[in-house]
């Protein structure tokens, strides 16, 4: 029932595969990365292999055997081995479903026109080297490595800052109103104070007698009483 084997950095047995026999025949993905590999003579029946890594061993040739054991190959990773000319892969035509195959460290990517040359070859290829036949990169299935998650990360952080800003400004302008209302209450009760004032002096005047209550009066607005004149006159 095992679907993927990771066997990078264990030594081959005089560089063949041990060990790794047709019972994994649900394979989907097999990296042997670095085992002084030197070639895939050996390599079981794998028909649900889908991903195989040989990057960083000596293999110089000998790929048909790829399109005998493993007839659904859809990524194949050679960077790092022997392969120098164009016509070592050519046997990988065999491989309908191969959309995806890494050279990097290979002398063959050396060869002028190389990229053209292997599309030409292997017309079922839609990335050489991680980019397809226009120089678009092939998408990476890890959204971390992209950035995305730092940059969403700091999108959802300018929010979040963007909501507070927002709830302070609306809670000074709460404080600001209620600073209103309570300065409008204080000056209604300061007017209504005045107006008890004004009425109690006007109460008090009414009790006078009509003499006394004009001569108040005038003396209020700083002019003196006729008959005071008079009788100023008189003496």
């Amino acid at each position: 029932q095992v679907k993927e084997l990771v066997l990078d950095n264990c030594r081959s047995d005089d560089g063949k595969i041990v060990g790794l026999s047709s019972d994994f025949e649900n394979l989907e993905f097999l990296s042997m990365i670095n085992i002084n590999l030197l070639s895939v003579s050996n390599l079981p029946k794998l028909n649900k292999l889908r991903k195989l890594e040989l990057s960083d061993n000596r293999i110089s040739g000998g790929l048909e055997v790829l399109a005998e054991r493993t007839p659904n190959l859809t990524h194949l990773n050679l960077s790092g081995n022997k392969i120098k000319d164009i016509n070592t892969l050519e046997p990988l035509k065999k491989l309908p479903n191969l959309h995806s195959l890494d050279l990097f460290n290979c002398e063959v990517t050396m060869l002028i026109n190389y990229r053209e040359s292997v599309f030409t070859l292997l017309p079922q290829l839609t990335y050489l080297d991680g980019f397809d036949a226009d120089d678009q990169e092939a998408p990476d299935s890890d959204p971390e490595a992209d950035g995305d998650g730092l940059e969403d990360e700091y999108e959802n952080g300018e929010d979040d800052l963007d909501e507070e800003v927002i709830d302070d400004e609306e809670d000074e302008d709460d404080d600001l109103e209620g600073e209103e209302e309570e300065d409008g209450v204080d000056d209604e009760e300061e007017d209504e104070e005045e107006d008890g004032e004004d009425d109690e002096e006007d109460e008090a005047d009414d009790d006078l007698p009509r003499g006394e209550k004009r001569k108040r009066n005038l003396e209020d607005e700083g002019e003196e009483d006729p008959e005071d004149e008079e009788d100023d006159e008189d003496d």
